[in-house]
């Protein structure tokens, strides 16, 4: 019998380990045969465990006792006690499982909107701009290939901004993993050690957000939103000298929305 086709959404579950045991064998001997798939694959999992290491201080936080599960049960046993709060909570909880329910504490504002791609944008140059070998799959002379395959992944037509004025120039781009589904990745170099990322992808939440500036330790970054497309560009370079950079790529991606 021949084996049924790996999707996409089959990799990532191969990544978050949430795959059946027969169908995890038959994914990691597909990624056994195809290199190229089983190094973006890799990518995947580096960018998921740095997320997970980043928001492991959180996930470390003690329960508080108004969210401890067993009250929250004994109190849906007594409804004219139980407020609706409480009984959202236990449900949470009895889905996600205590730690990872707890996880979502102080970090729910990432999970939706502009918010979510700028914490997006920081992972994925915290990934890929170090990589001195591959930071990119498809590299900038193959510019055309790389807007053909942003364009049916994302379902949505995505302009690689020219920054050669601005002192960087193209390296080239990927396909990244995010929780809102695949985003276009695009990375820069101003051949004087300072790489900038931009990430692309469409939005349910915040289709149209004005630009605003974004720090993340030592890097900076402008994100936005413009007709359901939404953009973040992420470096260590100043804020002073990335602000104008941010201002040339939304200007040339409206011109081609």
């Amino acid at each position: 019998m021949m084996m049924r086709p790996i999707t996409e959404e089959e990799l990532h579950a191969f990544v978050d380990q949430t795959l059946d045991v027969r169908r995890k064998e038959e994914v990691a001997a597909y990624l056994d045969a195809h290199l190229e798939v089983a190094k973006r694959v890799a990518a995947y999992s580096r960018q998921r465990e740095l997320l997970k290491a980043g928001y492991a201080p959180i996930a470390d936080e003690p329960i508080p006792p108004q969210l401890n599960l067993a009250r929250i049960i004994e109190r849906q046993r007594r409804p004219a006690l139980a407020s609706w709060w409480m009984a959202a909570a236990a449900a949470v909880l009895l889905c996600t499982g205590g730690v990872s329910g707890w996880s979502l504490h102080g970090v729910t504002q990432l999970q939706e909107g502009v918010a979510a791609l700028a914490a997006e944008a920081s992972a994925s140059y915290a990934v890929y701009a170090p990589d001195h070998l591959r930071p990119v799959e498809i590299q900038a002379p193959d510019r055309d290939a790389l807007v053909d395959w942003t364009t049916q992944r994302l379902g949505r037509a995505i302009a690689i901004p020219d920054l050669s004025a601005s002192g960087f120039r193209l390296m080239g781009g990927r396909i990244v993993a995010t929780a809102h589904g695949p985003a276009a990745m695009f990375m820069y170099d101003d051949d004087r050690g300072t790489r900038l990322v931009m990430l692309a992808r469409p939005m349910v939440v915040d289709q149209n957000m004005p630009m605003a500036p974004q720090t993340n330790g030592a890097l900076n970054g402008y994100t936005w939103a413009d007709k359901g497309l939404g953009y973040s560009l992420i470096g260590p370079a100043p804020p002073e000298r990335l602000h104008p950079v941010a201002d040339e790529v939304r200007k040339q991606t409206l011109r081609d929305i």
